[in-house]
């Protein structure tokens, strides 16, 4: 299987803007999809569902699966239709059971 990532920036973003995802700086494209810009980024694992733990990330990219749930500034959001702002503060969501070493 390969391990490519699938999602390339075609061209480079006019703008970047610092945000930060559990507890780490990244510079993201300005207005881009906020899912799209996290696997740009080499986040693939947005969360872990509630009863096996198994990784989720961005799967159908417009809003229908919810794999992609985040915390974006104390709300859990879709990342998928957020777009990138300047200072968000993005956090994997905890679901029951996790504590944060998860």
């Amino acid at each position: 299987m390969s391990t490519a990532l699938t999602f390339l920036e075609l061209t480079p973003p006019s703008r970047t803007v610092r945000v930060e995802f559990d507890g780490q700086p990244l510079d993201l494209p300005l207005g881009a999809n906020l899912a799209a810009a996290l696997m740009v980024a080499g986040v693939h694992t947005l969360r872990k569902t509630p009863v096996s733990g198994a990784p989720r990330g961005a799967f159908c990219m417009m809003g229908a699966c919810f794999d992609c749930l985040v915390d974006i500034d104390g709300v859990t959001r879709q990342a998928c239709m957020q777009q990138v702002t300047e200072g968000l503060v993005i956090r994997r969501t905890k679901t029951a059971g996790q504590n944060d070493a998860s």
